[in-house]
């Protein structure tokens, strides 16, 4: 599936107010979108280890994996104490440095030049992602950015709440939603960008459970899946494809 490139997004069709409308499109798949956006190029993953889901290696779910199958290079970063000390490789076009991907300097990559770089599910992990953002302002001006993060209102999240329930990882830091990620945007200074939702995936848990379970979170993913399509604004996360 082909996706377009990011467009610019004029910040001033947002005036945040509580019941404007959002422009927000059909949901995607989160894992080909971002894998397509690479495809041919050299890339520079940020956070790209996930070692808290490492059961989705060597599946078609592993983001990082997925990227490797399409792109020119991978050159992954990560803080992760499981990695070598000499890296890690994935690939015979990929490899993971230990490095801190919060502040992807050149002198932390070696001097590689990406065309895109990559932070999928990681800014949420982070103290400053505005200060991330402004660090890959400064460093790749006029590459491309491709992030992705859950979504604060997205659909399990407000049927939970009214259970008075919550599914967050221990690690995140921050929330997003689409006017946030919009702000985050404009105050980074970037030239152009499109928000987007992703669909809803349980594939950890289709990974680790047996039948019936399994059958379960399966009928559970194509529901909400659907539910998303009709009110897209409470998808699963959101991708952000950033003209740097």
């Amino acid at each position: 599936m082909a996706y377009a490139e990011a467009r610019p997004m004029d910040s001033r069709t947002l005036r945040y107010t509580h019941f404007e409308r959002l422009p927000v499109r059909a949901p995607v798949d989160r894992i080909a979108y971002i894998a397509e956006r690479c495809r041919g190029r050299r890339v520079l993953d940020l956070g790209c280890l996930d070692e808290t889901a490492l059961i989705k290696r060597d599946t078609q779910h592993w983001l990082h994996g997925r990227i490797a199958t399409v792109a020119t290079e991978v050159l992954g970063l990560d803080l992760s104490e499981s990695l070598p000390s000499d890296g890690l490789r994935t690939a015979d076009n990929a490899r993971i440095l230990r490095a801190d991907a919060s502040d992807p300097s050149p002198a932390a990559t070696g001097g590689f030049t990406p065309e895109v770089i990559v932070a999928g599910e990681f800014i949420e992990h982070l103290p400053s992602p505005l200060a991330f953002l402004t660090s890959i302002k400064r460093h790749y001006p006029g590459k491309s950015l491709i992030l992705s993060t859950p979504n604060g209102c997205s659909l399990p999240n407000c049927l939970l709440g009214i259970l008075r329930r919550e599914v967050q990882h221990p690690d995140h830091l921050q929330v997003f939603t689409f006017k946030t990620l919009n702000t985050l945007c404009v105050r980074a200074g970037f030239a152009g960008w499109t928000i987007l939702p992703y669909q809803f995936f349980a594939t950890e848990m289709i990974l680790r459970s047996r039948p019936p379970l399994r059958q379960v979170a399966i009928i559970a993913e194509k529901t909400l899946r659907g539910l998303e399509r009709i009110v897209p604004a409470l998808g699963f996360g959101y991708i952000v494809d950033i003209h740097v």
